[in-house]
């Protein structure tokens, strides 16, 4: 094992060469190909995929590709040095072309597929083929797992071009859509929220695709034209890419016999799961039902968890369906996600995404998608009916679990030692009635404020306030006061700093990426950069300009504007 890469020592990987030596590849070594996967990967059409964990995808590289960013956190953290983001070679790799990899890295990459469940309902006419044998990584290609100072990555391209799962499509990401999921990515992980991280962004100068999109300040639900827009190739990284819809898709098939091997390849991606995303806690020693047992609460805690997170900083998934719930229990699928605005218990970014994938409503949809990957362990326990009812046991202490999560995460934000329900219920409702920005609110209360004056910073214009201004500033005051009550028992200067662990200062707001994806399309990453910069540092007071410039209500302008309010694609 090599020494961990810390913040005072040199970068240990300065070249492709070197990373090249870290090369290990634990899924496509150990689990099954696709039979009909090719060897070279040139395997570019959508068709059905039967049996094999894996199918051998060789990404389409984009053309002329131009460097836009990199993390240099996770850079740092991977002991990897800054200048090889755009060295000729490192851009090469990561903008989709494997032909001249040094050895032992691959010139082939892979795609896995998963089933499709929405909200706990499984699906399967929706695949191109109507048998959910067509569902999967349309466009993702992962081309490396690296063990990296004792830790294991994976490297995976979004928009590297076709797989066997494209379904029709052309395999790519716009530069809009990748640099929403670079920053996201930068900043879910600044926040202290788990999540895949963000490695590097590259842009092609020449190749563009035709996506639907909204025209300028277009109020519509769905887009409104087509536009051509520059592709762009986004890498994110992560212990593995394992989704709960993954997890389905092999126990679909082992319930149902479609194939001999179809429980034994089901055993090994469970298998290969805990190796891969719990070998610290569960004991490799145990037998698998006792695995399966310990896999089951232990996801379910880092679920519960998550998603208690996810609200905290006031994120929404906004398609949060088993496919997109990783079973490693981070973040993974930036696509029609959003940071909210106003606070709205219904905020939904994506357009398609309905009420049950609101805001306030995560909590039950990770249940549902909890309930799918405790049902995906069962055939594995056939006979081992103690185990089948602990598992029924974890399975029903979810939502127990996933309030005590959120009535904790909600204290902490009030700076609270226990949760007060009522104090809670009744600050939730002035926030909706006032049309609070729900960032600001409680970056403004962690001051601990002598009185709404500085709280009055997050309120936009609203009706209630308009009618009444007296009567809501007393709702306010009077609110206040119960508060206060609740949190003097200790230092005020404590009790502010550690509301300020948790209520961070600046949140990616849709609003202010759009007008930093403008300028990237015309090859200005400037504002990309202050984005990255000022969002990997959410926490922090970063001076009087980017305050002024980041922290700040919604403009009325952007309102119901589609791209900067919600979406009804991401691309």
């Amino acid at each position: 094992m090599q020494t961990r890469v810390s913040r005072e020592t040199s970068p240990s990987v300065t070249s492709l060469d070197d990373l090249a030596t870290l090369a290990s590849y634990s899924l496509v070594d150990s689990l099954n190909c696709d039979p009909d996967g090719r060897e070279h990967g040139r395997d570019f059409a959508p068709r059905q995929v039967f049996s094999g964990h894996y199918v051998p995808v060789k990404p389409t590289p984009i053309e002329n590709p131009e460097y836009v960013a990199h993390s240099k956190g996770l850079f740092h953290e991977l002991g990897l040095a800054d200048s090889m983001a755009q060295s000729a070679d490192f851009v090469r790799v990561f903008s989709g072309n494997l032909a001249d990899v040094p050895q032992p890295m691959r010139q082939v990459g892979w795609a896995c597929g998963y089933a499709l469940s929405i909200y706990g309902t499984e699906y399967t006419r929706q695949c191109p083929f109507q048998t959910g044998n067509g569902y999967g990584d349309g466009r993702a290609i992962s081309v490396l797992e690296a063990v990296i100072d004792g830790r294991r990555w994976e490297m995976q391209l979004k928009g590297a071009g076709r797989t066997p799962y494209c379904r029709g499509a052309d395999g790519r990401a716009v530069l809009r859509s990748s640099v929403r999921e670079f920053l996201a990515q930068e900043h879910m992980h600044a926040l202290g929220v788990p999540t895949s991280r963000s490695l590097s962004l590259y842009v092609s100068k020449t190749e563009k695709v035709r996506r639907p999109w909204y025209s300028e300040g277009s109020q519509s639900r769905d887009p409104d034209m087509l536009v051509w827009e520059p592709v762009a190739i986004t890498t994110r990284v992560a212990p593995s890419f394992i989704r709960v819809g993954q997890l389905e898709l092999f126990a679909r098939r082992a319930r149902k016999q479609e194939h001999p091997q179809a429980l034994e390849e089901l055993e090994q991606i469970v298998v290969h799961l805990i190796d891969r995303e719990y070998a610290d806690a569960i004991d490799q020693s145990l037998t698998l039902t006792e695995k399966l047992v310990l896999l089951a609460r232990e996801f379910r805690n880092r679920l519960t968890s998550l998603v208690a997170n996810w609200v905290r900083v006031g994120y929404c998934q906004g398609n949060f369906n088993s496919d997109n719930c990783a079973a490693g229990g981070f973040t993974l699928d930036y696509g029609p996600f959003g940071f909210c605005d106003v606070f709205d218990p219904h905020y939904q970014p994506w357009t398609g995404g309905g009420r049950h994938f609101a805001f306030l409503n995560q909590p039950a949809a990770a249940e549902r998608n909890f309930h799918m990957f405790c049902s995906a362990l069962r055939p594995l326990l056939t006979g081992h009916q103690d185990a089948l009812r602990q598992i029924d046991e974890i399975r029903r202490d979810f939502r127990r679990v996933m309030q005590v999560q959120m009535e904790t995460m909600w204290a902490a934000k009030l700076g609270l030692d226990t949760f007060s329900a009522g104090l809670f219920s009744e600050l939730a409702t002035l926030m909706m009635d006032m049309s609070v920005d729900y960032t600001m609110f409680f970056r403004e209360l962690s001051g601990v404020p002598d009185d709404i004056g500085p709280l009055k910073k997050s309120f936009y214009s609203c009706p209630a306030y308009t009618a009444d201004p007296e009567g809501m500033n007393k709702r306010w005051s009077e609110w206040l006061t119960k508060w206060k009550l609740l949190t003097q028992h200790g230092c005020r200067e404590t009790l502010s700093r550690q509301m300020k662990l948790v209520n961070p200062k600046y949140s990616l707001r849709d609003w202010l990426v759009v007008p930093a994806y403008q300028q990237a399309a015309s090859g200005n990453y400037s504002s990309i950069r202050e984005l990255q910069q000022v969002m990997t540092q959410p926490y922090a007071e970063q001076g009087k300009d980017m305050e002024e410039k980041y922290y700040r209500v919604k403009p009325l302008a952007y309102f119901g504007v589609g791209g900067a309010s919600h979406y009804s694609c991401s691309s």
